[in-house]
C-alpha cells in the first residue's frame, strides 16, 4: 500500500506460509502471515504474523514486535529468554538464532528490517 491506513489486526485475513521442516523441533505448528507494507527497495516490511502451538527454530532479522493474543517463549541463543503474551512488545536483532515455544496460537503485528 502507497498510502495511510488501518487495519484491524484481530481479524485481518492471513495466507500460509510453509514452514521449512527443518525448523520444526516439535508439534505441527501452522504459519500464516499478511505483509501489509513494504520499502520500495524491499528492505523494510510491516506485517502480521501467526503460528498455532508447537516449537520451532529461526534466524531473526532485526524486528520489532507487538502481541496481539496467544503467548509464547522465545530463547535467544547465547541471550535472553522472552515470556510474551498479549501487550507484550519485544525487539529481535539481525542474526539471533532462535527457539520459539508456542503455547497458544500467537499474533503479533511486526516491523522487520533486513
Amino acid at each position: 500500500m502507497d498510502h495511510s491506513f488501518a487495519l484491524h489486526i484481530p481479524d485481518a485475513a492471513l495466507e500460509p506460509e510453509p514452514l521449512d521442516p527443518a525448523q520444526i523441533v516439535s508439534g505441527t505448528p501452522e504459519v500464516t502471515g499478511k505483509v501489509v507494507w513494504e520499502s520500495p527497495d524491499g528492505r523494510r516490511m510491516h506485517g502480521i504474523w501467526q503460528i498455532t502451538p508447537g516449537v520451532v527454530t529461526d534466524v531473526e532479522a532485526d524486528e520489532l514486535f507487538v502481541v496481539v493474543s496467544g503467548s509464547a517463549t522465545v530463547e535467544v541463543e547465547g541471550g535472553p529468554t522472552l515470556r510474551v503474551g498479549p501487550g507484550d512488545m519485544a525487539v529481535l536483532r539481525a542474526g539471533d538464532r532462535t527457539t520459539w515455544t508456542v503455547h497458544e496460537t500467537l499474533r503479533k503485528a511486526y516491523a522487520v528490517s533486513l
